[in-house]
């Protein structure tokens, strides 16, 4: 994939597209990350379809105000995306917060797609977690402090994580230099996050003001949600999850659940094989009609 610069209304994206075929499929990342979580995901859509990934506001190579967090900004943003570029009736795939912008882009513009596809998030409502408040959600879900390590020490960090069961392709990957995609590496070796520690907390607070279940009954079009679970996750996780697919499944008009068994959040980069597999499969089987 070519990265280009797309000119907004309110501010310039990098962006990606490969690939050709219908429906278009536009893909979000999420929270602090960049469109390089699609890299092993992407080439496998596009082995049938049109592909896009951008630069959300704020992250990777896009322009970074210090303003516009808000769930309606990022929606205008995605709006004037898909205009700029012609782009008609796609489905958006979105990971994380950016499954949660393709539930609010889904629910102001319910015409104007084939669906969207949520991968471990869209149904993120941090305001219901029992005893949670503002302040709380401020500090356990802030960014962590960088600023203390260089390149080589963040990048042995990463040669210890533990990635779950991968694929192939994953395997094949070099994961480390895909999240160090998330930074800027300083001359002395040092990194700091692309994705501003003040604008990440303004996205927490939209996260909190954030309620997809009330935007359900606005949605008209296909809703295919992929949470991921790990054998060991908490049962509160899995049943707040539960609790928003009963919800889902009651309010939308076409709505189906497909959980990624022993997949980690960031699925995309640990199974890309399995999530392409079965966004190609629901869209063959006609699900998005």
């Amino acid at each position: 994939m070519i990265q280009s610069e797309l000119r907004l209304d309110r501010l310039s994206v990098s962006y990606s597209e490969l690939g050709e075929g219908t429906p278009t499929l536009v893909l979000l990342h999420g929270l602090a990350s960049n469109q390089r979580i699609w890299d092993l995901v992407a080439p496998q859509l596009a082995t049938r379809h049109h592909i896009y990934t951008y630069d959300q506001r704020g992250h990777g190579n896009s322009e970074k105000p210090n303003s516009g967090y808000d769930f309606k900004t990022i929606t205008d943003d995605l709006h004037s995306f898909l205009n700029k570029l012609n782009i008609t009736k796609p489905i958006l795939i979105g990971h994380s917060w950016g499954a949660n912008v393709a539930v609010n882009y889904a629910s102001t513009y319910p015409h104007t797609l084939s669906g969207i596809c949520l991968v471990d998030g869209g149904f993120i409502e941090i305001s219901k977690i029992p005893e949670n408040t503002l302040s709380k959600a401020l500090i356990s879900m802030a960014p962590p402090d960088f600023t203390k390590y260089t390149q080589s020490d963040f990048q042995q960090r990463l040669h210890q994580r533990d990635w779950g069961e991968q694929d192939e392709t994953s395997n094949a990957a070099d994961l480390t230099e895909i999240v160090l995609s998330n930074f800027v590496i300083q001359p002395n070796g040092k990194i700091h996050p692309k994705f501003s520690r003040s604008n990440h907390m303004q996205v927490i607070e939209a996260f909190w003001n954030h309620q997809p279940s009330e935007l359900f009954p606005d949605i008209t079009c296909p809703v295919l949600y992929l949470p991921a679970r790990m054998p060991d996750n908490t049962s509160h996780r899995n049943s707040m999850k539960d609790d928003m697919i009963r919800l889902a499944s009651e309010s939308l008009t076409t709505f189906n659940t497909i959980w990624l068994e022993n997949s980690i959040h960031d699925v995309p980069i640990q199974k890309p094989e399995l999530l392409s597999s079965i966004i190609l499969s629901e869209i063959d089987k006609g699900f998005f009609d």
